[in-house]
């Protein structure tokens, strides 16, 4: 069993999907964990309702299209936990826009939220992770990132953004003894892709697409991410993890 006992872990997007699957798998690992979420509040509060007990849990809303919002929400998080061991950059838009017909702020929206907003919490934790001479930076990308996808290219350009912000960061933090790496997710069964999965041709085929002939589902994500953080993982920093059930075989 992977323990990260004493360790704080710091969540973006924890109330619903992937990051509330990651928050419940650190907890059960005997973490800390601060998370955030914009607009699920009751999800939020549930989750502090059914886990806070043995580990140290609080949660912070935060606009992550913001950037003041992040400033003062990493404030918070570092009086409230002194220290952050572990980010998870989870929180992430998907919305559909053809390239012809998107606008300026659809763009702004998906790049701020998915891929500005993993720089900034960074940016603002990784002097804390120096100092402590270790750090384990795990991002949350996408198979949309390695193969692009149309009509969502905004999403595909963010994610893309991530996996290469994780390779440079990989070369530039490990004499800090800090990894960082990142998985990259196909299909997953959240509310983000509700709409999408509720059409029967669209799951069919999005089924027939993947060898294992399943979509995943939020904790078969947040898995991988837990090995990533842990003491397993120690010598992986720049790796692309997916997590995709053999849908794009990619390195």
């Amino acid at each position: 069993m992977i323990t990260l006992q004493s360790k704080n872990v710091f969540v973006t997007g924890g109330s619903r999907g992937i990051g509330k699957a990651c928050v419940e798998l650190f907890l059960k690992a005997s973490a800390n964990v601060a998370f955030t979420y914009q607009s699920a509040k009751e999800d939020a509060e549930k989750i502090i309702n059914d886990y806070n007990g043995s580990s140290k849990l609080k949660c912070y809303k935060v606009d992550l299209s913001d950037a003041d919002e992040i400033e003062k929400a990493v404030t918070s998080v570092l009086n409230d936990f002194e220290r952050i061991d572990v980010i998870v950059n989870n929180a992430g838009i998907w919305k559909e826009a053809a390239i012809d017909e998107m606008t300026i702020e659809q763009w702004n929206e998906t790049i701020n939220i998915n891929l500005t907003s993993s720089y900034l919490i960074t940016k603002y934790l990784v002097p804390g992770m120096k100092k402590n001479k270790f750090g384990r930076i795990i991002n949350i990308a996408s198979t949309a990132g390695q193969r692009g996808e149309a009509f969502h290219s905004h999403y595909a350009a963010s994610k893309g953004g991530m996996i290469s912000l994780t390779k440079s960061l990989a070369s530039e933090l490990g004499n800090f003894n800090i990894t960082v790496n990142c998985v990259a997710p196909g299909w997953v069964i959240t509310d983000m892709t509700t709409d999408a999965l509720n059409d029967v041709n669209t799951l069919n085929k999005v089924k027939s697409d993947i060898p294992l002939n399943k979509i995943a589902q939020p904790e078969e994500i947040a898995g991988p991410v837990l090995f990533l953080a842990s003491n397993l993982a120690s010598h992986i920093t720049g790796e692309i993890l997916n997590v995709n059930g053999g849908s794009v075989l990619c390195g």
